[in-house]
């Protein structure tokens, strides 16, 4: 079917373009979404008289879209999930939970802008774009977690994922390499303090 953009849609083409497309995409999507019109004469006419205005609206939307990318740029959202100790996860993360994160956390996201590439399956951060106009896309991050003390160890640059007696290993190691030099540095403090009382009681006169 030859439809008649009414905005920029992906890589079909700009608003005006006239370009052919499968039926049952635009039947299904493009045309009850008013992205576009059936390339008829009679649309034809009609798109060139209203012009103007689809452009002067899509200005606007592109305007506020792009303030709204703004205030999202470089975010990132804590999904709390659970998952086996490989890190897969029981189920998957949807673009739903992605807008209900970025709701807990104060932000507004139509999980209708969120783009997935790939279901997201496993904890860790994941890029995900939202399509927030056409013309305007952001990235930010969702840091999916088994816990919020996992999701500020992934934030931090941790990796989660893998054996986790291997992780609890390096855990057990890392706080006792942590006590021992807190024992060291208690010993060195306390160390000038006997040799003064050493000192003193030395010095002190036996009485008799």
């Amino acid at each position: 079917m030859d439809v008649i953009l009414l905005e920029r849609v992906g890589r079909l083409g700009r608003m005006g373009d006239t370009v052919k497309v499968k039926d049952g995409f635009a039947r299904n999507f493009l045309l009850p979404n008013h992205k576009a019109l059936r390339a008829t004469e009679a649309n034809k006419a009609k798109f060139e008289r209203d012009r103007a205005v689809l452009e002067v609206k899509n200005n606007d939307s592109r305007g506020i879209a792009e303030a709204e990318a703004e205030s999202l740029k470089g975010k990132s959202f804590v999904v709390i999930r659970q998952a086996g100790e490989s890190g897969q996860l029981y189920g998957s993360v949807s673009t739903r939970d992605i807008s209900e994160a970025a709701l807990a956390a104060g932000a507004h996201v139509d999980k209708n802008h969120v783009h997935l590439r790939a279901p997201i399956k496993a904890i860790g951060m994941h890029e995900v774009e939202l399509t927030l106009h056409p013309e305007v896309v952001v990235k930010l991050q969702v840091n999916v977690a088994r816990s919020a003390a996992e999701a500020d160890a992934q934030a931090r640059g941790e990796v989660m994922t893998g054996n986790a007696a291997e992780r609890a290993e390096v855990r057990a190691a890392a706080e006792a390499l942590f006590e021992e030099a807190q024992a060291d540095q208690a010993a060195e403090d306390a160390a000038p303090v006997s040799k003064t009382r050493a000192k003193a009681k030395a010095k002190k006169p036996d009485i008799e």
